[in-house]
């Protein structure tokens, strides 16, 4: 749940400022235990994601900076992911930047760098 909110923000899909459904709400539309939900919120506001207004409802928190900082941390993640795994196929440095800059141009690799010419 905390990481479907911080992708939400990271996309822009959830903006600083917009409320998020009640607690309570949630429960019922994840059809989880509400202690299940209220310790997501709690751990949402302990990393700065969302501040509760009592009375008003909780909103993701109104910080410049937390966009940048979910994109920042959820790229390292991914990469992390994804140099553990080309590195377990056997694959050099070269290999791996050749493949993400064809991927960037929406091109597919038909050679690698290290095939004979």
């Amino acid at each position: 749940m905390v990481d479907e909110v911080k992708r939400a923000v990271a996309r822009q899909a959830l903006r600083p400022g917009d409320r998020i459904p009640s607690q309570r709400d949630l429960a019922q539309t994840l059809r989880v235990n509400p202690n299940t939900v209220q310790r997501a919120f709690r751990e949402m506001e302990a990393l700065g994601l969302v501040e509760t207004v009592r009375g008003e409802g909780t909103f993701v928190r109104n910080d410049p900076r937390l966009l940048q900082m979910l994109r920042t941390e959820m790229a390292r993640a991914a990469v992390r992911d994804f140099v553990r795994e080309v590195r377990a196929l056997g694959m050099d440095e070269e290999e791996v930047v050749a493949l993400v800059r064809a991927a960037f141009r929406g091109e597919e690799m038909t050679a690698w760098p290290s095939d004979p010419v």
